[in-house]
């Protein structure tokens, strides 16, 4: 079967790999899309801090079941999607349900092989039907789960007034879930296109520049209350810590964000705001489920986030050209 490498940093290749054997309780999966992540890049660039090289990358994945364990709910040719966090299932975070938090987590395409490739074999609690969703759309599911995820963290209501912080995907998966709990969203990045983007297709009220006339802007908007709940999505040490500035009194802070750094902010602030300070990381089954149940209500404007796409051939030089930020790139997507 084919695959795409990444070699080292910089260097990819398309490569002939023998198919996975499937062992007992797994299932083979026909990968047939596979959503390109900002970690994907990092993985490229050299950046990924828990990375060994080679690694074929890729966790945003459908396809269809090529072979299923006996007894099995999903059955030959059926078209699914794969929640990439594999989990022990018997440290103290598993035992509380808190698998996206394993202690032992392995992320397909991180910390083991991913799916940029033709078969892979997971296991059978990792694959879901993709009921009736396109393989596009279901490629598609695990970013926005992680958008879903924090805003379930953050406890947003129509009665919150929520500022998201990065308007790359994770930030925008954020607004999506925000608004359709009936929030109040304003968008912060540095990007003017992106900022005119969450306006035009995800339903944003409002945009602020994040320069340095931001607190002031952000201030006006809000008349000196600033947000319920703030949500960082920058990956930027510098903007989670600024963040903190953003958090009207008893508001919530929700970092997605994670960075390989010290975050540090003023104490006295932080308690005479009661703050509520909140780590988000990855996603749970139900916020899985919800992406679908808001994709099938038509909540997530899909065909706007996937911008671009390509075949697996074309991966290595593709890869290079979605890079740059002239290239104006969302969500892009392999085809395998």
């Amino acid at each position: 079967m084919r695959a795409v490498v990444c070699e080292e940093p910089g260097r990819l290749a398309l490569v002939e790999r023998p198919q996975p054997e499937q062992r007992e309780g797994e299932v083979l999966v026909r990968v047939r899309r596979m959503g390109i992540c900002g970690t994907d890049f990092h993985i490229f660039q050299g950046k990924h801090p828990y990375l060994e090289y080679p690694r074929v990358m890729g966790h945003e994945l459908s396809g269809t079941v090529a072979s299923a364990p006996r007894g099995s709910t999903l059955t030959a040719d059926e078209p699914v999607y794969i929640v990439p966090y594999l989990s022990c299932g018997h440290c103290s975070a598993c035992r509380k349900g808190l698998t996206n938090c394993c202690r032992n987590i392995r992320v397909l395409g991180v910390h083991t092989d991913g799916g940029m490739t033709e078969y892979l074999a997971v296991p059978e609690a990792n694959v879901v039907a993709a009921g009736g969703i396109s393989l596009d759309d279901a490629a598609m599911i695990e970013f926005l789960a992680i958008g879903a995820h924090g805003v379930r963290r953050g406890g947003i209501t129509e009665d919150d007034r929520v500022l998201v912080v990065g308007a790359g995907p994770i930030g925008m998966a954020a607004i999506i879930f925000a608004r359709a709990r009936g929030a109040d969203v304003t968008v912060m990045d540095t990007r003017d296109d992106r900022l005119g983007f969450t306006i035009e297709a995800l339903g944003a009220q409002a945009t602020v520049r994040a320069d340095e006339a931001a607190e002031q802007e952000l201030d006006r908007l809000t008349g000196g209350d600033f947000f319920d709940v703030v949500i960082d999505a920058t990956g930027n040490t510098a903007a989670m810590q600024r963040g903190f500035g953003f958090i009207g009194h008893g508001g919530r802070y929700v970092l997605v964000s994670v960075v390989r750094d010290t975050i540090s902010f003023s104490d006295p602030e932080f308690h005479k705001r009661e703050t509520t300070l909140i780590g988000s990381r990855n996603a749970q089954p139900e916020d899985f489920a919800e992406v679908v149940r808001q994709m099938i209500a038509g909540k997530v404007p899909t065909r706007a986030l996937n911008t671009h796409r390509g075949p697996i051939a074309d991966a290595p030089a593709l890869f290079q050209q979605w890079l740059r930020p002239e290239a104006g790139v969302i969500k892009a997507i392999v085809e395998i």
